[in-house]
């Protein structure tokens, strides 16, 4: 992984095993789960694409002239990766319009297929999935044995629910400007460039919270004044540690979680408050922009536990799938599992979320 995330505690220490991922696309599979049926009628064209060696937004514009409008009304609920063989669903806004001939565009087009299509009374948006299934080759392990041990603890236990190296940018990049932004040293008026800055700030500061929590060894026990969600992300506050409670957390219940910052006070009262803002106040510059933009605070659980999780060993090889769900990263599974030879190619999207 690339120095960025060198910052951040391993929840198993860090992994001695070397190896190599995507040394071809089909070494990293990506099947996008919307979670919802469409209504089969509508204005908007709904075309499910899979996709080998290409970025999302460059298949986006170039569906869009295929269909004869312009880029703008071509959208999608998550970007994928462009080292990937990844399928995904894209709504082109067609009022009054027939469902286009697509035949050309796939001649034209050998990384990308058609799988399906469909119509819907809505468009999609950022966000508007349930998760993700991935299916991932990590190749040239020099100890696979190491890495099927550390499957199986993930299995039961979970990874860190850390944000990926790709919310920071290239090198970090986005945090790096976020500092200067809330720095008041340049103006974004950018409305991507903002919401990256933004994001990588709140996601820096959550990762921050998480790491320390691993790191003194608290990743798994609550603290006076947690605030815990159950599977429903209902939440409340622990007044007082009991038993009962961390059973509930033992057993996946309950689940711990760390701050999305905003401009608004922390729901942790107690321990968790104090041992919170001790961290993120590390980052007064990030904090400062934070603020000044209105953030609303938000909670993200601490743990994240993969699902439909199978893996098998061939060689010095292992593959492994799983299921995640929506703004969750498979690069946190990978991370706890093995170092990579070489650097990946920064020019990717926030694609395994």
């Amino acid at each position: 992984m690339s120095g960025i995330m060198e910052h951040f505690s391993w929840l198993y220490g860090a992994p001695s095993c070397q190896g190599r991922i995507k040394v071809e696309p089909e070494d990293f599979v990506v099947k996008e789960n919307l979670g919802f049926a469409f209504a089969g009628t509508g204005e908007h064209f709904m075309v499910k694409i899979r996709k080998t060696g290409e970025n999302t937004k460059y298949v986006v514009n170039e569906l869009a002239k295929a269909c004869g409008v312009k880029s703008r009304d071509v959208s999608w609920a998550g970007l994928k990766d462009r080292h990937a063989v990844t399928e995904q669903w894209l709504s082109v806004h067609l009022p009054g319009k027939p469902d286009p001939d697509l035949t050309d565009f796939v001649a034209e087009h050998p990384g990308v297929e058609v799988i399906e299509t469909a119509r819907h009374d809505k468009k999609l948006r950022p966000g508007d999935l349930s998760g993700n299934w991935f299916e991932l080759r990590l190749r040239d392990l020099d100890q696979p044995d190491d890495v099927v041990a550390r499957l199986a603890k993930i299995a039961e236990h979970g990874v860190p629910n850390y944000f990926g190296e790709q919310r920071f940018g290239n090198g970090g990049n986005n945090v790096t400007k976020a500092r200067a932004w809330g720095n008041d040293e340049f103006r974004v008026r950018d409305k991507s460039k903002r919401s990256f800055y933004l994001s990588a700030a709140r996601s820096w500061l959550f990762n921050m919270v998480l790491s320390e929590r691993i790191a003194k060894g608290q990743v798994h026990q609550l603290m006076a004044g947690d605030w815990v969600e159950d599977s429903n992300e209902s939440g409340s506050v622990v007044e007082a540690v009991t038993a009962e409670l961390q059973q509930a957390v033992d057993t996946g219940a309950l689940q711990i979680t760390a701050p999305m910052m905003g401009d608004n006070a922390l729901p942790t009262t107690a321990d968790a408050e104090a041992f919170e803002m001790s961290i993120v106040e590390r980052e007064p510059l990030l904090l400062k922009l934070i603020r000044d933009n209105r953030m609303r605070h938000e909670r993200r659980p601490l743990l994240l536990k993969p699902s439909d999780m199978v893996w098998q060993l061939d060689g010095d090889s292992v593959t492994v799938s799983f299921s995640l769900p929506a703004g969750c990263f498979a690069t946190a599974v990978v991370r706890e599992l093995m170092v990579e030879q070489e650097q990946q190619d920064e020019n990717h999207e926030n694609s395994d979320q």
